[in-house]
């Protein structure tokens, strides 16, 4: 299971993970908001948008 908690400042932070520690719950910190492979699928997706590789589908086939 996972939780995203976006502290708005230092002290928010601290609160949190006092809380956490409190209860006994473990968690991750990591300075990166996003995953480094997502982010790269991203930009790749958008390099071919702009160069015109993509591919139409219409809307009647798009679940099948």
């Amino acid at each position: 299971m996972t939780i995203t908690i976006n502290p708005k400042n230092k002290k928010e932070l601290a609160k949190i993970k006092a809380v956490l520690k409190a209860i006994e719950v473990d968690f991750i910190e990591s300075e990166e908001p996003y995953n480094k492979d997502f982010v790269s699928k991203i930009e790749k997706s958008r390099k071919e948008i702009s160069t015109g590789k993509t591919k139409k589908i219409a809307l009647d086939d798009l679940w099948k």
